[in-house]
């Protein structure tokens, strides 16, 4: 399965939360401060809205403003090198199923979505399709865990917590970079 990494350690202490520019709108990182693992992440600067993706019991005790490490790969990305978001460690929590679902996201290659249904069967369960929706639905850190790169069933884009017009940009820079 996959190489990379999230953990599902629970969150203690302080969050930092950063926004930076990118070139579809305000990017929003909220991390740990004591590994900087990314909690949630998404195109607002409305803070509680990206604050809100975070389980409840994840949620860091208080918030901080501050350089999130990955926001250095996020420039890193839309400078065109898309391993960048690779390797940023993220913590998400879930059952068995999503923490699955979650890691397969990060191993769908730039410039070549799946649709849900191949999504679903790449996690060796080809019959539950809703199920795999439900995880990019769920999906906190986006970007790092691309989300974005699972289409609907028929090929259409689909919904995006951040906006189809966030998605399609995405989904189109990683095409001309990836060929």
């Amino acid at each position: 399965m996959s190489a990379h990494t999230i953990t599902n350690t629970p969150t203690q202490g302080r969050g930092v939360i950063e926004t930076i520019s990118t070139p579809d709108g305000p990017f929003t990182i909220i991390a740990r401060e004591s590994d900087g693992a990314v909690l949630s992440s998404g195109w607002s600067e409305d803070e509680q809205r990206v604050l809100a993706r975070i389980a409840p019991k994840a949620r860091p005790a208080a918030l901080v403003r501050g350089s999130a490490a990955a926001s250095a790969a996020v420039r890193a990305y839309y400078d065109g090198q898309l391993d960048a978001i690779d390797d940023v460690l993220v913590a998400q929590f879930g059952a068995e199923f999503r923490m699955q679902g979650w890691l397969g996201l990060r191993d769908i290659a730039p410039g070549h979505p799946l649709t849900y249904t191949e999504f679903a069967t790449a996690l060796g369960r080809p019959t539950a399709v809703r199920a795999a929706a439900s995880v990019c639905a769920s999906n906190a850190p986006a970007l790092f865990v691309p989300c974005h790169r699972v289409l609907r069933s028929d090929g259409t884009l689909g919904g995006f917590a951040w906006g189809v017009d966030v998605k399609r940009s995405l989904l189109q820079r990683e095409l001309a970079h990836a060929a």
